[in-house]
């Protein structure tokens, strides 16, 4: 995903939600709920996700390049998916 695609994303979605708003989270851009990040933008252009139903997070994995996120610190968050720039 482009920069400019990201916020294309972002305007849609805090002009859609008055509670999300933009933030910061692991050096990249991202999207905020009371407080706490539910989306970003990652540096190799992809898009990760917070997705705490297990159903929608598994459905989310099976699609081809999506995996589980890892910010680089060697621990994979377990309910967040990293959906690569090429998907």
């Amino acid at each position: 995903m482009t920069e400019a695609r990201w916020e294309e994303l972002a305007a849609t979605v805090t002009g859609r939600h008055d509670d999300v708003v933009r933030g910061q989270m692991f050096g990249m851009p991202c999207l905020k709920r009371g407080g706490k990040v539910v989306a970003g933008h990652w540096k190799d252009g992809g898009i990760t996700v917070e997705l705490v139903d297990e159903s929608a997070r598994e459905r989310a994995l099976a699609l081809d390049g999506v995996e589980l996120f890892d910010p680089g610190m060697g621990r994979v968050m377990r309910e967040w998916v990293h959906v690569p720039a090429t998907r």
